[in-house]
C-alpha cells in the first residue's frame, strides 16, 4: 500500500471545451487540486522536507516553522507529520478559516499576523535560534526542483510532447521556475508566461513583490512574458470555471484561465497548459463563490 506521499504527483490534465475562444488552440487545466492536501504546493513540500531530513539539516528536537499564504502551509502539515516533525505557520490574518483549520487538524500550531512580509520577517527571526529549522520556500532551490522533477515532464508526458505554452500564477515563483527549467531543457520554443496581480489587485496566492521581497528563487530569464492580472478578472474566471467548465478551483486557478484564454486568442494555433492550482473548497468562507 503506497503512503498518502506516493499519491502527490501525476495529476491529471483537463480540457476547456467552453471557455476556449480559439478552436485552432488546446488549453488544458492541470488540476493540482487532486494532490493529496489539495493543491500543487504539495510538491515542493514534500521535496523540501524530504530533501532537508536526508541532508541532515534538521537536527533532533527543531521545529519547523514557516511563513505561508496558505495553500504551502497545508501541504507542510500533512508532509510534517509524515515525518514526524513538529511544525509552526505563520499566516495573514486575512487567509481564510478553512486554511488555519486546516493546518491545525494536521496538527501544526498556527500564528497569524498582518500581512506574509510581516509573516517572512517573523518566521526568519525564529529561524536564527537553535529550536527552529526554516525551510524559506522563497528561497529554498528544493522548491522549484520539485517542480523540475515532477510537474515539467507530467505536462511534457500527457500532452504528448505537443505542449507550445505553460502559463503558471506567480507566487514564491517556484512552479513556473522549475516547469520553465525543464520544458525549456525538452524545447527551448515553449514560451512560459506568468501571472501577476495589477496594481491594487489582492489574488491569494498571487504576488506583486515589492523588490526587498521578490523571492531568491526567482530568475525573469526564465519567464517569456509576464501578464497582469485583475482582481475581478480573476474572480470572476474562478466562478465560470465551476459554472461553465465544472472545475471548482480558486482565484490564482481563474488568474490562470483568464490568461491562458487571453493567449488563445493571439494564437494561430498551439497547446496551452495552466496550473489549476487549489479547490474552490479553500475558499468557502470568503465572498469567492458567494
Amino acid at each position: 500500500m503506497a503512503s498518502i506521499i506516493d499519491l502527490v504527483g501525476n495529476t491529471p490534465l483537463v480540457e476547456l471545451t467552453k471557455l476556449n475562444p480559439n478552436p485552432n488552440v488546446k488549453i488544458y487545466g492541470k488540476l493540482e487540486g487532486n494532490n493529496p492536501a489539495g493543491s500543487v504546493k504539495d510538491r515542493p513540500a514534500l521535496n523540501m522536507i524530504r530533501s532537508a531530513v536526508e541532508r541532515g539539516d534538521i537536527k533532533p528536537g527543531m521545529k519547523l516553522i514557516e511563513a505561508t499564504s496558505g495553500n504551502t502551509g497545508i501541504a507542510l502539515a500533512m508532509i510534517a507529520r509524515i515525518f514526524n516533525l513538529e511544525i509552526e505557520l505563520v499566516m495573514p490574518s486575512n487567509s481564510t478559516r478553512e486554511r488555519t483549520l486546516t493546518m491545525e487538524a494536521f496538527g501544526a500550531k498556527v500564528i497569524l499576523l498582518e500581512n506574509i512580509e510581516k509573516c517572512r520577517d517573523y518566521a526568519e527571526e525564529q529561524a536564527k535560534t537553535d529550536e527552529y529549522f526554516m525551510l524559506d520556500q522563497f528561497a529554498n532551490p528544493d522548491n522549484y526542483l520539485a517542480h523540475y522533477k515532477t510537474t515539467g515532464p507530467e505536462i511534457w508526458r500527457d500532452t504528448n510532447q505537443k505542449v507550445t505554452h505553460f502559463v503558471s500564477s506567480m507566487g514564491t515563483t517556484g512552479t513556473i521556475m522549475g516547469t520553465s527549467m525543464f520544458l525549456k531543457e525538452v524545447n527551448p520554443d515553449i514560451q512560459i508566461v506568468g501571472c501577476q496581480p495589477t496594481e491594487g489587485s489582492s489574488i491569494p496566492g498571487i504576488r506583486r513583490w515589492p523588490a526587498a521581497y521578490l523571492p531568491k528563487i526567482f530568475d525573469a530569464n526564465r519567464v517569456d512574458r509576464i501578464m497582469d492580472i485583475d482582481q475581478n478578472e480573476a474572480t470572476e474566471m474562478a466562478q465560470k470555471l465551476a459554472k461553465t467548465e465544472g472545475i471548482f478551483a480558486g482565484m490564482s486557478s481563474g488568474g490562470g484561465a483568464s490568461a491562458a484564454i487571453r493567449l488563445a486568442q493571439e494564437l494561430e494555433s498551439g497547446v496551452i497548459v495552466f496550473i489549476c492550482c487549489d479547490r474552490g473548497d479553500r475558499y468557502l468562507s470568503s465572498n469567492l463563490f458567494g
